[in-house]
């Protein structure tokens, strides 16, 4: 199994409990319910059902995480520190050269750790209160910046703007991005711009600019009118004359450059597109979105819409049946294909992955019955089922919301390892058991009340705590007798 199908599909809830060969519990529920390795050594554990917590951290992190759900979670690793209170309210992490930290992604911190800057280099902070105030301090001016919204200031190298200063906002605003400067004053009517695109606009009554190369745009009454030159894109051959758009909105709208023309009539709803270069597509439009199809050398697209539509572009595909009732998606990811199916988005929504080079290979998947199960199996012998499941197909890709709030909601866990031992357990751990490789029952508790292990000197059972010791095994008891 390769690396990016085993990291795509990780696993279900956190902290799960750890065993492998030789490994046992010890179950007093519901104060404390420990999991032990063969040495007798404690490899996690649980308090007050779920609330309270201790041990190795879940995938694709590494380390140890403990704290009492939902309200306090920290973790530790080999080259980081978490603190996580109520997550997603608070997360604080803390790297070896850099900390993070923020509150609702409203109000965020980060920087350099003051101790593992050289001598004689500068310390970066930045600090955000949005939309409100930014700062960034580098040592340079040329990256460092402060504004206080929406009374004066400015932010860099941010939303996709080299820069954007502000005064009195929305009385003027000055942005920097692409080698072009656009000035508002007031934003967003009265534009100027200089630079690779020089022009004037008075939105949205009109607007002209020009560049770069042979770029110039024109609207009136900006959508419903425009006339443009459009460059020919970078992979274009040198010489590649410009493409043109022109369009009177919503009666007629077109759209052509070498190879290609694309019209409409009473935009969207009536149109055609022709394409011959750099590859060959043709599509008409009736009642858009409603009825498309479309044919090309390595794409197809069919709109039925909302009862069926189908796309496929160099071999990646979509289905959608009774949008948005169902959805299928299929996809190439190096060696892996993956398939991803959704019955309205989350009620049920499972990802296959397959090896491409060895398609006899056992397929990782996994699968979510919004709210009641979440079913996991990583094709190289781990697999795993919880229910209740009322949050994991919402944030597949967060182990953080995993660890803090998933065991909340765990009441049935089952849990099987690549050894072939598997653990069971039901209400947070009050009633578990855990089998061996061959099947055979190797543990058993229900809380305090009820226990049974076996091992290799025989069976020792517990009631209300207390042990009665080990019943020797029958070849103990053969050995014994010789």
């Amino acid at each position: 199994m390769t690396f990016a199908r085993f990291t795509a599909c990780v696993g279900l809830a956190a902290a799960a409990a750890a065993f492998r060969a030789g490994a046992y519990e010890v179950n007093d529920w519901p104060a404390l319910v420990l999991q032990k390795d063969s040495t007798g050594a404690t490899t996690s554990w649980e308090g007050a059902g779920p609330l309270l917590f201790n041990g190795p951290a879940p995938a694709p992190d590494k380390g140890t995480v403990k704290g009492l759900r939902p309200f306090y979670v920290v973790g530790f690793g080999g080259d980081y520190t978490k603190t996580d209170i109520l997550y997603p309210l608070f997360y604080f992490r803390k790297y070896p050269e850099a900390y993070k930290w923020s509150i609702l992604q409203l109000i965020n911190g980060e920087g350099d750790d003051a101790a593992a800057v050289q001598p004689g280099q500068p310390t970066v902070r930045r600090f955000d209160v949005w939309p409100f105030y930014f700062s960034r301090e580098t040592g340079n001016p040329v990256d460092s910046y402060r504004g206080f919204f929406p009374v004066f200031g400015s932010i860099k190298y941010r939303l996709g703007f080299q820069r954007i200063s502000w005064a009195a906002f929305p009385l003027y605003v000055d942005g920097v991005r692409k080698h072009t400067e656009t000035t508002y004053t007031p934003f967003p009517f009265i534009r100027t711009y200089n630079g690779e695109i020089n022009g004037f606009a008075f939105w949205p009554l009109f607007g002209s600019t020009r560049g770069p190369g042979q770029s110039r745009h024109h609207y009136f009454i900006w959508p419903l009118v425009f006339d443009n030159v459009v460059d020919a894109g970078p992979d274009a051959p040198e010489g590649t004359a410009p493409g043109k758009e022109f369009g009177i909105l919503p009666l007629y709208t077109r759209e052509t450059a070498p190879g290609f023309i694309k019209e409409n009539y009473l935009w969207p709803f009536f149109g055609y597109t022709e394409r011959t270069s750099p590859y060959r597509y043709s599509e008409r439009r009736y009642f858009w979105p409603f009825l498309v199809q479309g044919r090309g050398d390595d794409r197809d697209l069919v709109h039925w819409a909302p009862f069926y539509t189908y796309a496929n572009t160099k071999g990646d595909d979509s289905r959608w049946i009774l949008w948005p009732l169902w959805h299928q998606l299929n996809w190439a990811d190096s060696d892996t294909a993956q398939s991803k199916t959704q019955l309205f988005y989350f009620v049920y929504w499972s990802l296959d992955q397959r090896s491409l080079s060895r398609p006899g290979a056992a397929h990782a998947y996994k699968r979510h019955y919004w709210p009641l199960l979440s079913v996991w199996d990583n094709g190289a012998g781990s697999r795993q089922l919880q229910f209740p499941s009322l949050t994991e197909v919402f944030f597949p890709d967060n182990p953080d919301m995993r660890e803090a709030w998933s065991p909340l909601f765990s009441v049935f866990r089952y849990d099987h390892r690549p050894s072939g031992e598997t653990r069971t357990s039901i209400l947070w751990s009050a009633l578990t058991w855990r089998r061996g490789p061959s099947g055979e029952l190797d543990e058993f508790h229900a809380g305090p009340l009820l226990g049974m292990r076996r091992s290799a000197s025989g069976e020792s059972w517990s009631i209300l705590g207390f042990d009665f010791g080990a019943k020797q095994s029958k070849n103990e008891t053969a050995n014994r007798e010789k």
